[in-house]
């Protein structure tokens, strides 16, 4: 139980109006007190983190920065000598508080050159190895990430996990219309049909929009398993608008996809640190996101892309971004 009425000595309990005698101590580090009458105890004032745990704020972040540079759920564990179950539930909690930030702070956001692109991943078990009664759960299987970046600020303006289809992509497209201004833009994407009538729906007269068609050799015996084809050729095509073609690119979005399998322990390939939940995933996204608009410094801008975009003044701390 807590009590805000707390003397320089000790705490009063409100019951008996005496003076508390110390307790030991809460199981997140501070101070427990126990009345010598009633024999009623309180904790010292504090603020639970994200609003209903109970580790302290230093341990929350130290597991978040571990998670984040690309450490297991069961590394951090070792690490930080916090429980997994409590690590996967921090993980949840800051990814929701994370899609919250981002969708109130990433708004009408004047843009020049967009960049998207999906990743793929997957939850509990690969699509192909799906059992013939979880083939309707759209839950567990290949679970694509679509992601926006501006160019110049690398601000990572939307995305969406589902799988690689319309639905998922009208989605995504939704999203981005609303990260973005109104001002025309150049939009960038690869050879994924359904783009084109996602964008025509959507960003109808706001973009000049591009694709940028990869052409891939036949693969040789040993490399489909584990590498992926050679690309041959990279042919662009208009879609829509006018679009610059020295501008036809996706190489800054690709980039950011090996960043995300570097960053995230879930996506990084042929290791068993895959999700096993669809809203963690959702929820690890969210977080990687997050801090990486609002807490990385970029190495090319030397800044936060949050900074380069003029939407924050300073670099944010992890203990700021669950704050």
């Amino acid at each position: 139980m807590m009590n805000e009425a707390q003397s320089a000595n000790g705490m009063t309990c409100e019951a008996c109006t005496v003076m508390c005698q110390r307790f030991g101590r809460h199981r997140n580090g501070l101070r427990r007190y126990r009345c010598p009458q009633c024999q009623r105890t309180y904790t010292e004032p504090h603020s639970r983190v994200l609003d209903t745990m109970y580790i302290s704020r230093d341990r929350a972040v130290l597991a978040l920065q571990l998670l984040l540079e690309g450490n297991s759920i069961r590394s951090t564990e070792r690490i930080s000598g916090m429980d997994r179950n409590t690590i996967m539930s921090l993980i949840v909690k800051a990814g929701k508080k994370c899609q919250r930030l981002m969708d109130e702070k990433l708004r009408e956001i004047p843009v020049r050159d967009v960049e998207v692109d999906e990743i793929w991943g997957y939850v509990f078990k690969k699509e192909a190895h799906k059992f013939k009664h979880e083939e309707s759960n759209d839950q567990i299987g290949d679970a694509y990430c679509f992601v926006a970046m501006e160019r110049s600020s690398k601000l990572v303006l939307a995305h969406y996990v589902g799988k690689r289809n319309t639905e998922s992509t009208d989605q995504f497209i939704a999203r981005l219309s609303l990260a973005t201004s109104k001002d025309k833009y150049q939009l960038t994407s690869d050879g994924f049909g359904a783009y084109k009538p996602a964008v025509k729906s959507f960003l109808k007269k706001r973009v000049h929009f591009a694709q940028l068609v990869k052409v891939y050799a036949s693969a040789t015996d040993g490399e489909q398993r584990y590498s992926p084809p050679e690309v041959v050729d990279a042919l662009p095509e208009v879609v829509m608008g006018n679009p610059d073609p020295d501008r036809i690119c996706t190489s800054y979005i690709e980039r950011q996809n090996l960043s995300i399998r570097m960053g995230m322990r879930r996506m990084t390939r042929l290791t068993n640190g895959f999700s096993k939940k669809w809203e963690n995933l959702e929820a690890a996204y969210a977080l990687w996101f997050a801090y990486y608009n609002w807490c990385r410094v970029h190495f090319s801008i030397r800044v936060t892309p949050c900074m380069e975009a003029k939407i924050e003044d300073h670099i944010w701390t992890i203990a700021e971004l669950i704050a």
